[in-house]
């Protein structure tokens, strides 16, 4: 990270990185925001990359998410043919997206993995070892996903995402 950062402001910056983090986002992505949200220009991925520390690779993809997120948006610098980007600060909209996106594909992986490990559980013959145990753990797994998932795809749950 840059010690040209306000240290105000690199507390804000690690912070919403270990956040978004904990969260499965990714630290970068909320680097990225924070260090954007108290710039008071637009910056380019050669400015993020320098002061957070991160490659441009990990700058390019962490501001196309947050892009999708509506996060970040890309504005015009007159005299530059660089992207620029600005922070959004619409936070409520900005977590409805990012939790829709982040739980949606954990929920489609884990489903994905439980049919994978039940089909492969199937097809081995039990010798008596932990095999009940492990069917019966997953049958528990199955249900809570079967929940989560009906849950998930309420149409009340859906419109507060939206």
């Amino acid at each position: 990270m840059s010690s040209e950062l306000n240290p105000i402001v690199l507390r804000f910056v690690e912070h919403v990185g270990n956040t978004t983090q904990s969260f499965g986002a990714g630290r970068v992505i909320g680097q990225i925001y924070a260090y954007l949200y108290f710039s008071q220009s637009p910056k380019n991925l050669g400015d993020m990359q320098q002061a957070l520390g991160i490659s441009k690779g990990s700058a390019s993809t962490g501001v196309r998410q947050l892009e999708q997120w509506g996060a970040v948006r890309k504005v015009w610098v007159k005299g530059d043919r660089k992207d620029y980007y600005q922070a959004v600060d619409w936070f409520g909209q900005i977590l409805k997206k990012a939790i829709a996106d982040t739980v949606g594909k954990k929920l489609t992986s884990y489903t994905s993995l439980l049919t994978e490990i039940e089909t492969e559980l199937a097809s081995v013959k039990d010798d008596g070892g932990d095999g009940e145990f492990i069917k019966s753990r997953l049958k528990h797994l199955r249900e809570f996903q079967t929940k989560t998932k009906k849950l998930w795809d309420d149409p009340i749950v859906q419109g507060i995402l939206k």
